[in-house]
């Protein structure tokens, strides 16, 4: 049964298994009066898609279709949305429903709702979907979500780079805007994959110098081409000690961190700053403790991606100021999801893949 009553997806049925990529159907949740139904042109490839996927972030529901870096085309919108109309190109991230009603969505905080449904592998709650429908991701021909998180793509942003700033963009501009990252203040990235080269690109344009710390001293000439101005090795030994007290923000890109490296990345610091990680690991950082933070009054910080004023500015800085990802596109397939999945799991990718050719598998 085709759309509207069914959509199709690359979905895993395993976790663990990237080569278990399927063509299947699914259902999406009940259509609202808030609702907008997108045809996808294209979806980006996550980081978090391969922790899900693998089952490094603990279990999740199966089958599933990972994705939440979509652009498409508005197909049908509901009798309240107010903002898109069909034939719109739009965008959606990690997040597809929010109350809309707790302090936090009140105060432009819907990202850390606590009824919210993630773009895929999320019941929605009975007041948004009387079936509790799991929510399914990008992989897949269309995409059902709440008007509020439906976001008007640019035209000076080619669909295949915009799809993913959904995520990965917003997941570190965020915290850099939160943090007052702007003229005069010294900033160090930590990772150069991804999330990092987003991260590098929007501190410089946000006025900041941007010092890249990697353990890839193959990755330097990127940083600088990407606007920083200062790359360290963290692979050289006391690399972090002629940094002391030097930064006024740490962003960690990285989803591998021990207590040694996060020692390391916090004396750099200078007094009353924050470490930040928007990398989330597999595994737990063990052994810290209060005294790590108190040789310069540091503080640890994480964040879940960003609100919809948030998207909105970072699309239109990006814009402006043609702020665009490295994207290497791959078609969809069963096999093309796999390749994506396995590569990202190797970091073999400078540094976003974007799953393009829907129509040829979903029909146009």
């Amino acid at each position: 049964m085709p759309y509207p009553e069914e959509f199709e997806g690359f979905m895993v049925n395993e976790l663990g298994n990237f080569k278990g990529f399927k063509k299947q159907t699914f259902k999406p949740k009940t259509f609202g009066d808030n609702d907008i139904d997108i045809k996808i042109e294209c979806c980006g490839v996550c980081g978090s898609d391969v922790h899900t996927a693998s089952g490094g972030w603990g279990d999740a529901p199966t089958p599933l279709c990972v994705g939440h870096e979509v652009v498409g085309k508005a197909v049908k919108v509901g009798s309240q949305v107010k903002d898109v109309k069909v034939g719109d190109r739009v965008g959606v991230g990690a997040q597809v429903w929010s109350c809309l009603k707790c302090p936090q969505c009140k105060n432009d905080n819907e990202n850390y709702c606590p009824h919210k449904v993630d773009t895929y592998g999320c019941p929605y709650p009975k007041q948004a979907c009387p079936n509790e429908t799991l929510s399914q991701g990008g992989f897949s021909s269309h995409i059902r979500c709440h008007e509020y998180f439906v976001f008007p793509i640019p035209d000076a942003i080619p669909s295949h780079l915009a799809a993913p700033m959904m995520c990965a963009g917003l997941t570190v501009y965020e915290p850099l805007v939160r943090n007052g990252v702007g003229p005069g203040k010294q900033v160090a990235i930590v990772g150069m994959g991804g999330l990092g080269h987003f991260a590098v690109m929007f501190a410089n344009a946000l006025g900041a110098e941007v010092t890249v710390i990697s353990h890839s001293p193959s990755k330097k000439e990127d940083a600088l081409k990407l606007g920083a101005k200062h790359f360290v090795s963290s692979g050289e030994k006391d690399w972090a000690k002629p940094l002391a007290f030097k930064f006024d923000f740490v962003l960690s890109t990285a989803d591998v961190l021990s207590a040694d490296t996060l020692q390391e990345y916090l004396s750099t610091l200078n007094i009353d700053k924050k470490f930040h990680s928007v990398g989330l690991p597999d595994h737990p950082i063990e052994k810290i403790t209060p005294q790590q933070l108190t040789s310069n009054a540091v503080s640890i910080g994480a964040s879940h991606i960003g609100n919809r004023p948030e998207c909105l500015a970072m699309l239109k800085l990006a814009a402006e100021k043609k702020l665009f990802p490295w994207v290497e596109t791959i078609s969809i397939s069963e096999k093309g999801c796999t390749e994506a999945m396995e590569r990202l799991n190797k970091n073999d990718i400078k540094y976003r893949f974007t799953l393009v050719d829907f129509d040829k598998v979903f029909g146009a």
